[in-house]
């Protein structure tokens, strides 16, 4: 994890932190998961002990992080942030809340995404730009888009509380990081407003993290 952690450090904006849970989280008060099966507690730990690490990367007293009913982190009022584990992996990125409106955070396993995946993550123009690509590539190809795509999520729904699909989204990829494009007006974002983004990867995750700074 240390490896995917320190390349996605060298791709974030100014003023965004990131922090690595530890060896042993713990949940504070406030924080409880009533029914939570052990996987999803320690998975909730996890990322809880790696958001305090990054609040106090930022220069904050550790806090608790309670769940919204929406079941999205409830973050101190000075600060903005993400949360995202998967098998073997759990990071979280924060940043001062009057620099950054949100942050959207994804990490998932290198590992291709079966054919049947595509459509519901994939927009027709991708998948038309996918064929481009050898054969060999799509599956892991669909999943940095997918990864793209919910960091990009995380970090609109910060402001609109809106759920969609990612058919609301395309990537555009740059020379450096990518662009997510709304293609459908989600207030208070227009049709072709994009949310800067960037992608890391390593030879187990493939990660990617987006920001919605303050004009």
């Amino acid at each position: 994890m240390a490896d995917i952690a320190e390349r996605l450090r060298a791709v974030l904006p100014e003023g965004v932190v990131l922090a690595e849970a530890g060896a042993a989280p713990v949940l504070w008060p406030g924080e409880a998961v009533p029914g939570a099966v052990p996987a999803r507690l320690a998975e909730f730990s996890a990322g809880r002990d790696a958001a305090r690490r990054a609040l106090r990367a930022l220069g904050f007293a550790g806090a608790a992080i309670p769940m919204d009913a929406d079941r999205s982190p409830i973050w101190p009022d000075a600060v903005t942030g993400s949360i995202s584990h998967c098998a073997g992996a759990c990071l979280a990125v924060m940043a001062h809340s009057r620099a950054y409106l949100g942050l959207g955070l994804d990490v998932e396993p290198l590992k291709a995404l079966p054919p049947d995946l595509w459509p519901t993550i994939l927009r027709p123009e991708e998948m038309l730009q996918l064929a481009a690509l050898p054969a060999a590539q799509h599956g892991l190809q669909v999943l940095r888009i997918f990864v793209a795509k919910e960091a990009a999520y995380k970090a609109q729904y910060a402001v609109s509380r809106r759920l969609f699909d990612f058919q609301m989204l395309r990537i555009n990829w740059q020379d450096q990081g990518f662009n997510a494009e709304f293609c459908s007006d989600v207030s208070p974002f227009d049709a072709g407003f994009q949310i800067k983004g960037d992608a890391a990867e390593d030879a187990d995750f493939t990660a990617a993290v987006c920001w919605l700074p303050i004009a």
